[in-house]
């Protein structure tokens, strides 16, 4: 029995986490397949475009036997905290022998290389990095300077220092790097393994034919009516667009950032701006610029634009006005990875394999089974609690960014179903 294990968002799945999927089943001759996804909230500080359960039933839909949800607080954490989550979740399962993520290189030696590098960060690298923050970079831009110095001066099995840029300039080699020096840090014994990006970049915002970026679908999907039309649609999967055009003839879908918009401006309007410091990422006194963006701005795009410069990206301040809006501090963050990360393996879907894997997982795994959320919500283990209480309330914030008000009402994480195939 092989099994295979994809960390992702699917938001939505299209033609290239398909293509993705069975290039890895291939690669690795797996038997199952599972995915710890996102939840309602995304890495990149945005909601998902449809909830978890209907993304979950794309996933199984399209040949994932099981997805188990990364909690909240770490689905919309930068790349380092959202990679440790997703490859611990797996790790956890006691089932999963290879792990595999899409790269812009295809190449995994040079990942690893530099993977190696940033997860024991020798002294001569760590100085190089305070020196290229010191100059007002922002952390990613110094990250991969220090990187260049670092290879040039030291060398690394596997990587040339001109090479530095070119990998690291591509989002899913960062992330592919991340999920590398997890499996490092948790000495876990899954295997990783990679498939080449084909056709465009994660961020490309116009559709390339059948293999789009997610984020050139988002863009194309209609605002006014259910139905899915023109080029987006050669993009998805047929069971992905049912789901979809099933979400949005509901009311339940798109949900968008700026759905919330002026929920957010009035909690920061509302603020001190030492209430504000108290949040992840909030850091050299973004505090009072956040503040007073919010006070100056009527949208939360201007809000972001107004704020956002080269040191404080437009995603990094999305994450931050998350936080803010699911009430997610840098204390409990910071208890949470104190505690090592996600405390629970919560179940959002599965089909017939799926539940054979299950019956292995209960035996092998190392953390708690979530089925029912209800038996879980006061546990001896308060901090499985608070994060379980946390996604409950990331949920109850969620529906309130449905165009329907008939499916806005709250405690949904207590009473949807698990999705089954």
């Amino acid at each position: 029995m092989r099994v295979l294990g994809i960390i992702a968002e699917y938001n939505p799945f299209h033609n290239g986490h398909l293509y993705h999927l069975k290039e890895s089943i291939a690669l690795t001759s797996a038997d199952y397949a599972v995915c710890a996804m996102s939840g309602n909230f995304v890495q990149r500080g945005e909601p998902a475009v449809i909830n978890k359960w209907a993304r979950a039933k794309m996933a199984l839909m399209a040949g994932i036997d099981l997805v188990v949800e990364i909690p909240v607080a770490y689905a919309t954490a930068s790349a380092e905290y959202f990679a440790h989550a997703g490859v611990k979740i797996l790790d956890s399962l006691g089932v999963v022998d290879n792990i595999s993520f899409g790269s812009e290189t295809g190449d995994i030696k040079p990942l690893d290389a530099i993977a190696e590098i940033l997860h024991h960060e020798p002294p001569s690298y760590k100085s190089a990095l305070k020196s290229c923050q010191d100059t007002g970079l922002s952390y990613p831009a110094a990250v991969q300077r220090a990187l260049g110095k670092y290879v040039e001066n030291h060398g690394a099995p596997g990587l040339r220092a001109p090479e530095i840029d070119q990998v690291m300039g591509c989002s899913n080699n960062i992330l592919g790097i991340e999920y590398l020096k997890a499996l490092k840090r948790l000495k876990s014994n899954i295997t990783p393994v990679t498939i080449k990006r084909t056709a465009n970049l994660y961020t490309t915002e116009y559709l390339t034919g059948e293999i789009s970026s997610a984020t050139a679908i988002r863009k194309n999907l209609p605002k006014d009516s259910p139905l899915i039309t023109g080029d987006a649609r050669h993009s998805l999967p047929g069971s992905s667009i049912e789901i979809l055009e099933n979400e949005f003839s509901n009311g339940r879908g798109p949900v968008s950032l700026d759905r919330f918009s002026d929920t957010i401006l009035a909690l920061i309007r509302k603020m001190m701006p030492e209430e504000i410091k108290a949040f992840p990422g909030v850091t050299e006194g973004l505090e009072n610029r956040v503040k007073k963006a919010a006070e100056s701005c009527g949208t939360i795009d201007m809000l972001i634009e107004k704020a956002s410069t080269r040191r404080y990206t437009v995603t990094r301040l999305q994450r931050i006005l998350l936080y803010l809006l699911l009430n997610i501090t840098s204390r409990e963050f910071l208890e949470f990875n104190s505690h090592g990360g996600p405390q629970y393996i919560r179940v959002l879907g599965f089909n017939e394999k799926g539940a054979f894997l299950l019956s292995k997982i209960k035996k092998r795994g190392s953390l708690p089974i979530i089925i029912k959320v209800a038996g879980f919500t006061r546990t001896n283990n308060p901090v499985l609690n608070k994060m379980l209480e946390r996604e409950a309330f990331a949920t109850d914030i969620y529906v309130l960014g449905y165009k329907n008000p008939e499916y806005r009402y709250a405690g949904q994480e207590f009473t949807q179903n698990i999705i089954r195939i």
